[in-house]
């Protein structure tokens, strides 16, 4: 399920962590009530601008506490425009964090992330089903070892669904989407 959190009937210019913090313990209330692999879209769309504060308070405290406190469910955010993207991705890159972008209909991930990790959402991006790590080693030509820990940090930092299934032998196994 998608809930949508539409940040400019807050506002078209949010400065200040004051402003921020309400904002965010809404969404907080939202993942809270959320079940496991549902998404909560922050809509930026009539959002003309914010600050680093704004940006370090709302998405950063949210992006940090997604994987320990709301496991398997999603933040994404749409509707940027090139000011406001770039005003997030500065926020993101100054704590380590990537998030997802919906544009177009499509997960962009946004924020500092490792070439090789952005490689792999990519990969799976492109999937139309959730993929193993056997599949993605082979698509990447990497070994299922080197792929299982860029799923695992990606799924840690709240970016992919992990999903249980069972192989053909019927041993547990895990399969991953991207959950925009």
């Amino acid at each position: 399920m998608e809930q949508r959190f539409k940040l400019a009937s807050h506002g078209k210019t949010l400065w200040t962590r004051d402003v921020a913090r309400p904002l965010r313990e809404q969404v907080e209330d939202r993942l809270a009530s959320a079940a496991s692999g549902d998404i909560v879209v922050i809509d930026m769309k009539g959002v003309e601008a914010f600050d680093f504060s704004f940006a370090n308070e709302f998405f950063g405290k949210l992006l940090l506490s997604l994987p320990s406190m709301y496991p398997q469910r999603f933040i994404v955010v749409e509707g940027l425009t090139e000011y406001t993207r770039e005003n997030l991705v500065k926020a993101l890159e100054s704590l380590n964090l990537a998030m997802i972008e919906r544009v177009k209909k499509k997960p962009v991930l946004i924020g500092k992330l490792h070439p090789a990790d952005t490689a792999t959402f990519e990969a799976i991006a492109k999937e139309k089903a959730a993929v193993t790590a056997a599949t993605l080693s082979s698509k990447l030509s990497l070994t299922v070892t080197a792929v299982n820990e860029r799923l695992t940090k990606l799924s840690d930092l709240g970016l992919l669904r992990r999903l249980q299934g069972q192989s053909e032998a019927g041993r547990k196994q895990f399969e991953y989407a991207v959950p925009a």
